[in-house]
């Protein structure tokens, strides 16, 4: 039969739809609080298999950068390194791992947020993610900025606070 139906386009669809049903019914803040608590899991499983790949126990800052990157990469994230240095990592991209089923799921987002902040406090001690830009929303790609310190810099910006363990 002619269906086109093929399991990572399965799995997109359902993660679009549940993410869309869960802001419809509780609303954008909730369904961004449970995908934050599955990003933050999912960060540090994700971490301690780059930790256990490059055989080390902390990633320094160039390592995290090239980790985002390169976790991105993988799951159809194209994301890449438009700035870094000691005070914070600023990645863009203008495609999404969900596709089209992010497109007003902003709740979505939080699993960017999650992941990458999860990874780099685990890492770093501290960090604080800035979605600046998102396809979620309506942009034509994502900016996010990851802040590396907790200073009067990072506290004059919106974003998410994380802290390692």
């Amino acid at each position: 039969m002619n269906v086109n139906l093929e399991l990572e386009g399965f799995l997109r669809n359902l993660i679009g739809h549940l993410s869309g049903t869960l802001q419809d019914v509780i609303g954008i803040d909730e369904a961004s609080g449970f995908i934050s608590i599955v990003g933050r899991n999912i960060g540090h499983e994700i971490n301690q298999q780059y930790h256990a790949a490059l055989n080390t126990e902390k990633l320094n800052r160039e390592q995290l950068a090239d980790v985002l990157v390169d976790l991105k990469q993988r799951i159809k994230g194209d994301f890449s390194i438009v700035s870094e240095d000691e005070e914070k990592i600023v990645l863009k991209t203008t495609s999404c791992p969900f596709g089209k089923h992010v497109l007003e799921r902003p709740s979505l987002c939080m699993m960017t947020s999650n992941v990458f902040g999860t990874i780099a406090a685990d890492n770093l001690g501290y960090a604080k993610v800035a979605l600046e830009e998102t396809i979620a929303q309506g942009a034509a790609g994502c900016r996010i900025v990851i802040y590396l310190h907790s200073d009067t810099k990072s506290g004059q910006v919106d974003g998410i606070e994380y802290f390692g363990q």
